[in-house]
């Protein structure tokens, strides 16, 4: 029997602790390295900022801050949402719960992103997944129990992030033209059994060369929105934008969550919304934690352009495939470094 000890990697959290050098299936290659390539460029301008109350309202407030949204998701393909009606000490008792349960003996904790190759380069991130709606889908015996109130805190956070999603993708609607309503539009995507939520935390260690490593390489979300409660006093994350990779400065006090559009949704808007491409750079002396939440269709959707978004002056721009496939194939560009959307494009 061949061996395949390799499939199953160390959690970074004990490679960290024992380490003065990263291990070689963490470097990136040589010529992504030295310098400043993983420092990254201040942001042009600030991030976009959605005041979430007044896009849902029904005044002239609303086409402002709608207008806002649409510039955007045209330039950047990823926000701010403010005023979203989550308790900050909810996201704050979280974030505590999820760092209680990191530093747990290293053998009550699993799992990262699948390892697809021998010579695939690691990132440098500890995960938990788990899914979390619908709910009847929930495999409570992988949810922590200890803490103890981690999975009640869970629930509740999910539920009011499940409004703030919905009322974003019903104003995304109304900027594509299309029906806002469950029914029509972009909820109306999702399939009968409604959105698949998986909530992914993320947690990097300190790095002792961050700058031979990455947290998470480059990559745009397969799903539909994501929405990220980062890490409030360290920075990591970057997006991609014309050649040029510019940092996300952390955003103190829980004020704001970061909301991206995603592969699905960059199909489903026949490429009007773009999913960006992101990276997570690590830190030499400092722990980084977030909490994504992604919203993605049923696995045995078929992701399409919508009808009402494609013409003879509007052609099509992607093929329809299974959101399971999708996923797949997903991991299998992603370990090689290559984005799936390219594959699907017509």
């Amino acid at each position: 029997m061949a061996d395949e000890s390799w499939r199953v990697p160390s959690l970074v959290q004990e490679v960290a602790a024992t380490v003065q050098e990263p291990p070689s299936r963490y470097l990136i290659p040589e010529q992504d390295r030295g310098g400043d390539q993983l420092a990254g460029a201040e942001m042009p301008d600030p991030v976009p900022t959605i005041d979430l109350q007044r896009l849902l309202a029904s005044d002239s407030a609303a086409d402002e801050e709608a207008t806002k949204l649409r510039s955007a998701l045209q330039t950047w393909g990823f926000f701010l949402v403010t005023n979203h009606g989550i308790e900050s000490s909810l996201m704050d008792s979280l974030i505590a719960a999820s760092r209680e349960f990191f530093r747990k003996p290293l053998e009550e904790k699993q799992g990262n992103d699948p390892v697809k190759t021998q010579d695939q380069i690691l990132d440098w991130c500890d995960r938990l997944h788990l899914r979390v709606e619908p709910e009847d889908e929930r495999n409570l015996d992988r949810w922590p129990g200890h803490p103890e109130v981690f999975r009640g805190l869970l629930h509740e956070y999910t539920q009011s992030c499940k409004r703030v999603k919905d009322g974003i993708l019903r104003v995304m609607a109304r900027l594509l033209e299309l029906d806002d309503d469950d029914d029509g539009g972009i909820l109306g995507q999702f399939g009968d059994k409604g959105s698949t939520t998986n909530a992914r935390f993320n947690y990097y260690p300190a790095c002792p060369r961050p700058e031979l490593v990455l947290g998470i390489r480059p990559h745009s979300d397969v799903c539909v929105l994501t929405l990220l409660l980062a890490d409030e006093h360290v920075a990591g994350l970057q997006f991609l934008r014309d050649g040029n990779w510019y940092r996300v400065p952390p955003v103190h006090g829980r004020a704001a969550l970061l909301v991206n559009v995603g592969v699905s949704l960059e199909i489903m808007s026949n490429g009007i919304f773009k999913g960006p491409v992101h990276r997570v750079v690590t830190n030499s002396e400092k722990e980084r934690m977030s909490l994504a939440m992604f919203y993605a269709t049923d696995f045995e959707k078929e992701i399409e352009p919508i009808a009402e978004l494609v013409d003879e002056k509007r052609p099509a721009r992607y093929k329809k495939i299974k959101f399971r496939d999708l996923v797949a194939a997903h991991y299998e560009y992603f370990s090689r470094r290559e984005r799936v959307i390219e594959s699907l494009k017509i």
